[in-house]
């Protein structure tokens, strides 16, 4: 069954009528197509940022990491958290604060402890952590997506 189609039969009105919408449904499922794909879980290397070695950090201490936007945390058992500088009431910059260990909001007084959970308002929720993975020795840190919670659990701390 063959359809024929009589090009002297459609006018310019009709053509371009049909040329609109295959455009726009061409479109739509290219968009569509990129908003359902699944991003690749491998993180590319090249897009992570390196905070060094990890035989260089000490147990128990907090690492400003200001141009990747971070600190990370070195905990007892070995375990690394890097955890966002903004403030999750403003967006303020929090501050790593060496008497209690935590981290302090200077513009509105929030206040948060080791793991980042809210220990004082105006914020209401945890600061965000970032995903850390080990290349080689390497600490690496993917500050593209910031992961929003509501407060620590273990499995948030990453062992290399």
């Amino acid at each position: 069954m063959s359809m024929k189609i009589n090009i002297k039969n459609i006018s310019r009105r009709k053509f371009l009528k049909r040329a609109i919408i295959a455009a726009v449904s061409i479109e739509f499922f290219y968009v569509l197509f990129g908003l359902t794909r699944k991003k690749d879980k491998q993180t590319d290397a090249s897009k992570l940022f390196n905070a060094g070695k990890v035989s260089a950090f000490e147990k128990d201490k907090i690492y400003p990491f200001t141009s990747g936007k971070f600190y990370l945390s070195c905990f007892a058992d070995g375990g690394f958290l890097a955890i966002s500088i903004k403030c999750t009431h403003l967006g303020c910059m929090v501050q790593a604060s060496s008497e209690t260990g935590g981290y302090n909001c200077p513009c509105h007084a929030s206040k948060f402890n080791k793991y980042g959970e809210v220990l004082s308002p105006p914020a209401t929720r945890a600061l965000d952590i970032f995903p850390v993975y080990f290349t080689k020795g390497e600490l690496m840190v993917d500050t593209n997506e910031p992961i929003k919670r509501d407060s620590f659990t273990d499995s948030q701390l990453t062992y290399a």
